[in-house]
């Protein structure tokens, strides 16, 4: 004879099992996202909200597991493992061109003097061709784009004009085109992993650094460096892409719910970049530093030599033709 406490105890199980049962039973597609931003990052928060709308749109049929901080991988393992089939998403920029060469449009130095030029050409014809040929060569297919902070420069003396960088030692990231950028400014460029940059601004072995306000903020630069120097030298976007093996396994409504949930995902981001980039100035105003207003016209015009000689011969017209849109 069965008493209320086993009664109750064996009711619990059945509910619990049943519940289990519906919840594996809930969604019949799980899409793996891998990124490389923190839990903080406005992409992360894009990510989750992408699939929150999707779960929404498709009644909770396809859900999306999203996994920040390289926990499912490194940018370039996630690419090989969506054009392998064992990864369904990843948000990922640039590095896209080692597939598609035009990729390399997404952070061309001094090619897009505005948040708005930017999206003029990312939404534009351009951006079509960009996405075309990343689905024909890399067969993962971009289907939103989130804004990058631009790069600003970070000194202990105020840069305004090309003039004013006259031997300044300034770390870059070990990639030519910057480098030859920056020398052609007038510059001192030295390639330095990020890992070493602020005990080599402490030491005096450099004497600035650039970098998006977000890093310059987590980076606490604050500390070794007093001027934000607004050089907006590069303006850049990244994309949320999914695997084309996974994308052709989705029924023609579930492509749509897809593409809806990226663009909601789109704007929602946008929000959160315009006000996140409010805040890090103001936090580092508060932290001391000043900001500077750049000659950036006079910054363009002399780096665009250096930098059409470094850009592909794919992509060379169309830089040409975003820099004489400025003249």
């Amino acid at each position: 004879m069965l008493t209320f406490k086993k009664t109750k105890t064996m009711l619990m199980a059945g509910a619990t099992a049943l519940l289990m049962m519906h919840s594996a039973n809930a969604a019949e597609m799980t899409l793996k996202l891998g990124h490389l931003a923190n839990e903080q990052n406005a992409w992360h928060k894009a990510a989750v909200k992408f699939g929150e709308e999707l779960s929404k749109l498709t009644d909770g049929r396809i859900e999306v597991q999203v996994f920040p901080n390289e926990t499912l991988g490194k940018e370039i393992d996630l690419i090989n493992g969506m054009q392998l089939g064992s990864v369904d998403m990843t948000i990922t920029g640039e590095s896209l061109q080692n597939w598609a060469p035009m990729a390399a449009l997404l952070a061309v130095p001094y090619a897009y003097s505005s948040l708005e030029e930017m999206d003029e050409v990312a939404s534009g014809d351009i951006g079509k061709k960009i996405e075309e040929q990343i689905i024909e060569r890399a067969r993962i297919r971009p289907i939103a784009y989130f804004a990058r902070g631009p790069r600003e420069l970070t000194s202990n003396r105020p840069i305004k004009t090309p003039a004013d960088l006259n031997g300044l030692k300034l770390r870059v990231p070990n990639v030519p085109l910057f480098v030859d950028v920056w020398k052609t400014l007038g510059a001192r460029p030295t390639p330095m992993a990020f890992s070493e940059v602020f005990t080599s601004l402490q030491a005096g072995t450099i004497d600035a650094q650039e970098n998006p306000l977000a890093l310059i903020e987590s980076a606490s630069f604050n500390e070794v460096q007093k001027y934000v120097n607004k050089t907006d030298h590069v303006r850049s976007w990244i994309y949320l892409t999914i695997s084309e093996i996974t994308w052709q396994k989705l029924s023609d409504d579930d492509k749509k719910a897809v593409m809806e949930a990226a663009s909601r995902a789109q704007k929602f981001e946008r929000g959160l970049f315009l006000e996140d980039e409010k805040r890090l100035t103001k936090e580092l105003q508060d932290k001391g530093m000043t900001f500077v207003d750049v000659d950036q016209a006079a910054f363009a015009k002399q780096a665009e030599a250096a930098v059409l000689k470094n850009v592909s011969d794919d992509i060379r017209p169309i830089v040409q033709d975003l820099f004489n849109k400025k003249k």
